[in-house]
Order: C-alpha cells, then structure tokens, then sequence
C-alpha cells in the first residue's frame, strides 16, 4: 500500500484543530494506539490516568488503514504513539512525518524475537507482526507499555505498575487456560489454514500446525491467489486432513468458502485476527478475543 500523501491544506486542517480547546482527557497523558488490540493494553495499563485514541478501531484492518484529519489531530495532540511494528503498520511513518507529531513512538514488539514467514508472493522471508496472538508474548508486550507510560508521567508510576501487575497476572492466567483448553483436540487434527498468514505466534505457543492461508501473505492487502496457489492449497487440505478452516474478522470469507466447498472441510466461525470486535462483543477486550478464538477453534476441530 502507498500511504495517503497529507497535502498543506489537510495539515493546515489537522494543526488548527490541534491548536483549539479539547475538555476530553484535560491533564491527564495524552497517547494513540495503532490499532484496537494495542488500545485495549494501553486502557487497562493506563486506567484513568490516561487518555487514550486508537487510530484503527473495531473490525478495522491496520494493514490496509488509511488515516483522516481526526487521526492527524490525535496525532498532534499525544505525547505518547503505541505503535506493533514489525511491518504491521506501513502507513504509520507518513502519517507521524506528515503531522509533524513530536510524540515520542514506543514500539511494543521491540526485543522479542520474531517469528519468520517465506511471502511466498514475493519469495523474501519476513518479519511475523501477529505477536498478540501468543498470550506470553502479549504480557511483555503490556510491561512495554507500562514502562514507557512511567517514563512520560512518573508521578503516577504507582498506578501503572499496579495496574500493569494486575492485567498481565489475567494475561497468564488466560495463557494457562488456552493451554489446557488446547489439550482437548487431538494433536492430529491441530491444523490451522486461515485467510491470511495470521496465527503462527499462537501455533508455536500452543502446539498447532499451520498448513497455509488463502493470501499466503503477512498482510491483507495480497492481491487475489492465482488458480495455482489455490488448487496447492486445496491438495494440502485434502491430503493433511484438515478439518475446518477459518475466516477472519479483518478479510472477506469468500475465498475460505471457496476452500471448504472445494475440500470437504467445514468453514468454522470467523477468527477475529488483526482487530478486536465492536465493544461489549464477544470479542470486545483482548482477553475476551482471545478466549473467543479458543473457544472457536477447539469447537472446529472436535471429532
């Protein structure tokens, strides 16, 4: 994707809003997540101390996001930008430039090693962003952000910490309930093909086995798969015994309805993948969402 170039008159806009009254959040931490997942951690870390703006909300895909003026505003405006990295957020660094924000960007992968993907599209092995999906993970993940919010506002370095402490202590918690929840299937039948190359944190966590992905891709915006990538997908299927396969929350479920009409395979409730769902949902927090997959995928592969 070419990020949107911010011409002078959609800056003008973004620093005249930026420059005017804003009662919401008055005198406490101003910060932006990148995306739903990453705005959930902040809020249960950040509590209300902070306030906080997700640029790429419910459902939405961070891969293939494009920003408006309100996003260039909160931009502006934060002195904190949570942001995945590892390529999960290509139109970031236009909009931080554009906007002359001058927060301070606290990237929440940084010193977790990565997982690698052959992009099959491309032939280049790159860099897995879906860390969130591997619980264990998620938990430093949430101490980067609780160390970066001490270093902003350390008068309320007490809050964040205790904060901090209480949601990664719920964060293993659920890393201990997916791994017993995911002894209930058969090891045989742990085979996992979804739309997009999504899932491998939480294969290698857990002990499943990623068979492919409609897009072969990292990231949603794959152009559609020749005939050939899926008539090699559906062999995989067939001849690995897959069970069901999994749409998405962020993509459309036409080409897994296409794998399943052409395997035998059932199609299995979507995923909720890149994005957390709408608030009070059943996938509404990062906890829920998480619980929601497992819930899902264990159902799908169940004799």
């Amino acid at each position: 994707m070419t990020p949107r170039i911010l011409t002078s008159a959609f800056l003008a806009l973004v620093l005249a809003a930026a420059c005017s009254p804003s009662p919401a959040g008055a005198g406490k931490l101003r910060a932006v997540a990148t995306f739903s997942i990453l705005g959930d951690w902040v809020k249960n870390v950040g509590g209300e101390k902070v306030s906080f703006y997700t640029l790429v909300g419910p459902d939405g895909d961070a891969h293939t996001f494009e920003p408006s003026p309100r996003d260039g505003v909160a931009m502006v405006r934060a002195a904190l930008i949570f942001e995945n990295g590892l390529g999960l957020e290509p139109w970031l660094e236009a909009l931080y430039k554009s906007t002359r924000s001058k927060a301070r960007r606290v990237v929440v992968t940084q010193g977790l090693e990565p997982l690698y993907v052959d992009e099959g599209h491309n032939g280049r092995k790159e860099a897995d962003p879906h860390m969130w999906h591997d619980a264990a993970r998620a938990a430093h993940m949430v101490r980067a952000i609780r160390d970066a919010l001490i270093r902003a506002d350390p008068a309320n370095a007490g809050v964040f910490r205790a904060n901090a402490k209480r949601y990664t202590a719920e964060i293993r918690a659920l890393d201990g309930w997916i791994l017993r929840r995911v002894q209930t299937v058969p090891k045989a039948r742990r085979l996992l093909v979804t739309s997009h190359n999504t899932l491998g944190y939480f294969a290698a966590r857990y002990d499943f086995e990623v068979r492919g992905s409609a897009l072969n891709s990292l990231t949603t915006e794959a152009f559609a798969p020749p005939a050939s990538r899926i008539s090699a997908l559906v062999k995989e299927i067939r001849s690995s015994g897959v069970p069901a396969v999994f749409p998405e929350n962020i993509h459309s479920p036409k080409l897994m309805e296409r794998l399943a009409a052409e395997t035998g395979a059932k199609v299995a409730p979507g995923l909720y993948t890149g994005a957390l769902g709408e608030r009070g949902g059943p996938a509404g927090t990062y906890i829920k969402m998480m619980r929601y997959n497992v819930r899902t995928i264990v159902r799908a592969f169940r004799p």
